[in-house]
C-alpha cells in the first residue's frame, strides 16, 4: 500500500500543532519536513527549532528533506532534533556516500534525492546503501508547481533496478502530486507520495488520503 506524506511546507504554521493532529487523524503515514537554505534552492523555509517543537507534539514518522548546500554540516543536528528519515540531494555534496553513512550512524533511514534535470543513472553506485530515493517531480524550492511528466521514467528505471538487483529501497516522489499524478507514479513503482498544496487545500484531510491511496 502506498504511503502518504503531507508536506508541512503547505500547512498553516500558525496552528502547527492542530495541523499535525489533523494529519495523523486523516490516515497519512509520514510528515514531510522541507528544509531550504536559500542557497541550494531560491527559498528559505523551516529549520531546527520547528523540528524540535514538532517532535514534542507527535510520534508520527518525520521525513526530513534537506535542500541545503553541504548537508554534512547539518545532518547530525537534524538527526538529533527528531528526524526519523533524512534525505540529501545528490547535487548538493561531492561526498554522497559519506553523507548517507553519516545519517545511518544515527540509526535513521537515509535517502538520496535527485532534481528533475539529474540523470537517474547517476545514483547507480549509491542505491545499495540507501533506504529510500526521493525523485523530485518539480524543481525544488517552491510549492504549487506543476508535475514534470518526464520524471516518470526515473521511477520506472529505479523500480527495475531494485528488482534486478534484489534491493529494497523505497521510491518517494515529491512535487505536483494529486490524485491523478499520484496514480501515475504508483503505477510506475512509487511507494511514498509527498503532497503539499493538494493535501492541505482540502477542507477534509481524509479526502486527499483516500484519493491518493486509490480508495
Amino acid at each position: 500500500m502506498v504511503k502518504i506524506a503531507p508536506s508541512l511546507l503547505a500547512c498553516d504554521f500558525a496552528i502547527l500543532k492542530e495541523e499535525v493532529t489533523s494529519v495523523r487523524e486523516s490516515g497519512a503515514d509520514l510528515l514531510h519536513f522541507d528544509v531550504m537554505d536559500g542557497q541550494f534552492v531560491p527559498n528559505i523555509s523551516v529549520g531546527l527549532p520547528i523540528l524540535e517543537s514538532l517532535r514534542k507534539v507527535t510520534d508520527m514518522t518525520i521525513d526530513t528533506h534537506l535542500m541545503i548546500e553541504n548537508p554534512e554540516q547539518m545532518i547530525d543536528l537534524f538527526c538529533e532534533a527528531g528526524s526519523d528519515m533524512v534525505s540529501v540531494h545528490y547535487e548538493a555534496t561531492n561526498h554522497i556516500h559519506r553523507a548517507i553513512q553519516q545519517i545511518k550512524s544515527h540509526d535513521k533511514l537515509a535517502g538520496v534525492v535527485i532534481n528533475p534535470g539529474t540523470p537517474v543513472e547517476s545514483l547507480s553506485q549509491i542505491l545499495q546503501d540507501v533506504d529510500f530515493v526521493l525523485i523530485m517531480t518539480v524543481n525544488p524550492g517552491f510549492g504549487g508547481q506543476g508535475f514534470i511528466d518526464s520524471t516518470l521514467d526515473k521511477i520506472t528505471w529505479l523500480d527495475h533496478f531494485r528488482k534486478n538487483n534484489n534491493l529494497s529501497f523505497e521510491i518517494e516522489v515529491d512535487g505536483g502530486i494529486n490524485d491523478q499524478t499520484g496514480k501515475l507514479c504508483v503505477d510506475q513503482g512509487a511507494d511514498i507520495l509527498v503532497a503539499g498544496s493538494y493535501y492541505f487545500n482540502h477542507d477534509d484531510y481524509n479526502e486527499p488520503v483516500r484519493k491518493l491511496k486509490g480508495e
